[in-house]
Order: structure tokens, then sequence, then C-alpha cells
């Protein structure tokens, strides 16, 4: 085990490619985002490749989590959302994939760079951008004045509904990378307990095994709350609310 509780984050390279005057590294970080596309492709073609009326354990799950979306897509943005099930749930599926393999042993915890998170929340914001201009055209600026609002306050109005537009990007991408990073060294640290205590090392055991379960239910909880902001904003977009 690392005696540095951040050097599980490290960037390894692990393959370095130069075409012309350009580097390229393959990464552990593009190494696990590479291996979460693989085991949620291969779940849902395994899933649904022989779909059935009874269907067994592999599609069954596959049908809750993506009727699970679906439902959540629904109830944030309406019928008109049902388009936009398949992007949102692309993103549930690759972040939560990220999360539960950072938990493994000896893996590496991709969500927890902000790089990578801050792809993703760019992603969702140019997305939910474009949808906007595409539907409401230049009403689409409307959304950053509220109806009713006097004339002597729609500078700063205007200003403020901007700002928290523009800095939606950072507060999705901070929040997931915060949490992914602060369970993973508190979780260091009790462990590091357990080798350091020689024979009273059992003791730390049952709070690991708490903090396990806790990780856990972070892991998916995280994954949820960036997907539901991104339906929440997805929501602004068609409906200028």
């Amino acid at each position: 085990m690392s005696e540095q509780p951040l050097e599980q984050f490290n960037i390894i390279n692990l393959i370095s490619i130069r075409l012309a005057d350009y580097n390229f590294h393959f990464t552990n970080s593009s190494l696990f985002m590479l291996i979460a596309f693989i085991i949620v492709s291969i779940f849902f073609i395994a899933a649904l490749k022989n779909a059935k009326m009874v269907p067994g354990t592999l599609q069954s799950t596959g049908e809750i989590l993506y009727e699970f979306i679906s439902n959540t897509v629904q109830d944030n943005i309406g019928e008109k959302g049902e388009k936009f099930i398949p992007f949102i749930f692309s993103i549930f599926m690759f972040i939560l994939t990220l999360n539960l393999l950072g938990l493994l042993p000896y893996s590496f915890t991709v969500t927890s760079h902000l790089s990578v998170t801050l792809s993703l929340a760019v992603i969702v914001f140019i997305t939910v951008t474009v949808i906007a201009f595409f539907i409401h055209g230049k009403k689409f600026f409307s959304f950053f004045l509220p109806k009713g609002t006097p004339l002597f306050l729609a500078p700063l109005i205007i200003l403020i509904e901007l700002f928290s537009y523009l800095i939606r990007p950072m507060t999705l991408s901070v929040r997931l990378a915060a949490n992914m990073i602060a369970g993973h060294i508190l979780l260091f640290i009790v462990a590091g307990f357990i080798t350091t205590m020689g024979f009273w090392g059992w003791i730390p055991i049952p709070f690991v095994v708490i903090f396990d379960g806790f990780e856990l239910f972070v892991a998916v909880l995280q994954a949820y709350i960036f997907t539901i902001l991104s339906c929440v904003y997805l929501n602004d977009a068609i409906n200028l609310h």
C-alpha cells in the first residue's frame, strides 16, 4: 500500500504514441474508461441480445436500469425529454461504472480527476445549450431575465443568471470529483490503521467494512446526482424554466 493517500490518484502513462509533432498517451485513466465502456457494452449486448417475455437476471437488470433513468427523465422533463433518454442513460451508466470500478482493489478512480468530470460536464453543458438554441432560437436569452423583473434590476439579474448558467459545468464536475476523492482518502486512512496498529489492527476492520458500504452508496448516489442535474439543465433548455 502506498504511504501517501493522494498517490492512488496519480496518472500513470502506459503507452506513448508519437504522430508527427504530437504525443498521445494511453494512461491508467484511459484504460479504466475503456474498461468501463467495454463492461457496459458487453452487459447490455448480453442482456438484450435474446430478449424474452419472461426476462432472466441480466435482462431484468438492464431493463430496471433503463426504466429507472427513463422515469427520472420523464419526471424532470416530461414527454419532451423522451428523445434524450439514450443520452442521459449513457452518462449515468458511464459514470456509475467508473465509480464502481474505482472501489476495486488496485484499481483507479477515473472520476476523482477534475479533467474527466469537467469534460463530462462540458459535454452536458454544450449539448443543453445547443438544444436550447435549436428549439427556441433567440428566445433562449429570455432565460436570463425572469418575467416580472423590475427594469432597474434587469442588468444585475442578467449578470447573476448568466454567471450561474456559465458556472454549471464547474459545479457539476467539482461535486463529483470532490466526493470521490474525499471518500477514497478517508477509506485509505482508516485502512492504514490496520497495518500500523499491530495486534490491535483488527479494531479498524469493522469501520473499513462500514466505509466500504458508504463508498458504494456514494458511488451510486453521485452518478445519480450528476444525472438528475443534467436532466434539470435539459429541462431548463427545453421548457425555459
